[in-house]
């Protein structure tokens, strides 16, 4: 069974988050990310259900009291509820969708036919993107039910790790109350959650350390330097498009961005990485899902990725590449030479503008200098003149 709940992580200083005591969830999707997510929504104080594929699998989990399948070991919390995605969203006040990225148009129609509540707010668990455009599955959600009731979940949180140890996880919306009571409940249930308002920076960003982890899981074989370049292209590939489509730069280096990536390129018991490993092997493509478990949501979001980038006119050569690693139609050995040889365009020096004003990058270090030198000492107070006879 698992370890006890850990205490309720301290949010920063000055930081006031919503009480989310009572409040009605759904999580829809009871894989292993799924089922934690749930697990930590009912120790945080939601009431929560967790709503499987089909009614068997429903009944399985109560009978067993654990996931099994996908997260053996870890145990149901009493106040946990377990239903089939048939039920509906009922009186829910947050969906948290835990479903693969392919699927989110079909799982939104359900919603929509069961009578989904107009207040309901809906959360993206999905580090992938929608098919067939490729966009980030909150500017689907957007274009459905609104800005205002969309929020997504990122950063670096493997299932087993986050109920028993914790994770840094990140709650993004353009609605800061809603961004804020997902916070607050993970951070009751004892982890770590910031909030922010770029949502789609922290699914562009998942989406690219998916696909940063399976590359270096391909070419670690072949040198470590090698699998370091092979994901550094890609996540510098991406964040050019991430920065095109309005993301934020925090974002890229934060808890969602370098955090998620360090902790799946790492992970041996990461999908992307050990699909990676898998191709490297000769395994083919479509034998590797089975081989890991679960769904492999690079191999979908790889070739979305790529077209996103070509249609904003982005030179993504390593992404390209990657693509046709795991099409089959280019060989490894062709696929490292590539990661080995490709020079990423030069960075763009914003020291001073043209128009010789100080640019960011200098106003910054005038700023940093000024802090270090401390207060300026104050003038001399200027004479006051005589007064007149």
């Amino acid at each position: 069974m698992t370890d006890r709940p850990r205490p309720a992580a301290a949010p920063a200083r000055g930081v006031n988050l919503p009480n989310p005591l009572g409040r009605r969830a759904v999580v829809i999707g009871a894989g292993s990310f799924g089922t934690a997510v749930a697990v930590l929504l009912a120790r945080g104080g939601f009431r929560t259900t967790l709503q499987t594929r089909t009614i068997e699998q429903a009944e399985l989990l109560r009978e067993q009291g654990e996931n099994a399948r996908y997260l053996a070991g870890v145990e149901l919390p009493p106040n946990l509820r377990i239903d089939s995605i048939e039920t509906g969203p009922g009186k829910a006040e947050f969906v948290f969708l835990g479903v693969p990225s392919a699927q989110l148009g079909e799982v939104v129609a359900r919603l929509e036919a069961q009578g989904l509540d107009r207040r309901t707010k809906i959360v993206s668990l999905c580090k992938g993107l929608v098919p067939p455009l490729g966009v980030p599955p909150t500017v689907l959600l957007a274009e459905r039910f609104g800005q205002e009731r969309v929020a997504c979940v990122g950063g670096p949180a493997h299932a087993r790790e986050m109920v028993t140890h914790g994770a840094g996880l990140v709650a993004s919306s353009t609605s800061e109350e809603l961004a804020a009571t997902i916070a607050a409940v993970f951070l009751r249930a004892g982890v770590v959650c910031e909030h922010t308002d770029d949502p789609v920076g922290v699914e562009l960003a998942g989406a690219a350390k998916n696909a940063a982890a399976l590359a270096a899981g391909a070419t670690e074989g072949q040198g470590l330097n090698a699998a370091g370049a092979a994901a550094g292209h890609i996540f510098a590939e991406v964040w050019r498009l991430a920065e095109k489509l309005g993301a934020q730069p925090a974002t890229f280096i934060g808890l969602a961005g370098t955090g998620d990536l360090v902790a799946t390129a790492l992970a041996p018991q990461s999908r992307n990485r050990r699909a990676g490993e898998l191709l490297a092997a000769g395994v083919a493509r479509d034998e590797i899902p089975g081989r890991v478990g679960q769904a492999v949501e690079a191999f979908e979001s790889v070739p979305l990725l790529a077209a996103a980038l070509e249609r904003n006119g982005i030179a993504a050569p390593v992404t390209s590449g990657l693509v046709g690693l795991i099409q089959g139609s280019m060989p490894l050995d062709e696929w490292v030479a590539l990661v080995r040889t490709t020079v990423p365009p030069p960075a763009k020096w914003r020291g001073a503008r043209r128009d010789g004003e100080p640019g960011p990058l200098r106003r910054w270090w005038r700023r940093m200098v000024a802090a270090l030198k401390g207060p300026a000492e104050p003038a001399p107070a200027a004479l006051e003149p005589a007064d007149a006879d």
